[in-house]
């Protein structure tokens, strides 16, 4: 079994940046935004950026996870998602997130995997949702414009929005 990567102990000293390196050194078959244009990459780094500040690995349940966590802990809601599913330049972006996970494991597993996974992630969702409740919004965790965390530690990030309430 592989340790666990130090980006998702909430503990974690790491910098945002050695956090999204250890990511894609974990995850080689997650396309690297950071080798794509930069207007169809950002919504792809910032979803990257996501796992490694909530400490969401790229496993169904996380995966499933990190959406939800991200509208109610963010300043990027649910509306601003379904905006970028009609944008024509950022939609191809979140297609290859789709392809990767795809091409990975193949569609069967995509959507079978979903249906088992989501009924032991509900309760935590709901939870979750709690939580996010009660939070002030002045804690919200700037989604698109996370460049000026990338040299923070990833314990300070989480602590400043107040997030280890969502972290196991």
């Amino acid at each position: 079994m592989n340790p666990r990567p130090s980006y998702m102990n909430k503990n974690s000293t790491l910098t945002l940046t050695e956090g999204l390196e250890e990511y894609y050194a974990l995850n080689p078959n997650v396309t690297d935004p950071r080798k794509l244009p930069p207007d169809f990459a950002k919504i792809l780094l910032a979803h990257d950026v996501s796992h490694v500040i909530y400490g969401c690995d790229t496993g169904m349940y996380d995966e499933l996870k990190i959406l939800p966590l991200t509208w109610w802990t963010s300043n990027y809601k649910f509306r601003d998602h379904l905006r970028t599913l009609k944008d024509p330049t950022i939609s191809p972006a979140i297609r290859v997130m789709y392809d990767d996970l795809i091409k990975k494991h193949g569609i069967v597993w995509l959507y079978g995997s979903i249906l088992f996974v989501f009924p032991r992630l509900l309760p935590e969702l709901i939870a979750m949702w709690f939580k996010a409740k009660r939070r002030s919004y002045q804690h919200l965790v700037p989604f698109l414009d996370f460049e000026p965390m990338l040299d923070k530690s990833l314990i300070e990030i989480r602590s400043s929005f107040n997030l280890f309430p969502f972290m196991e």
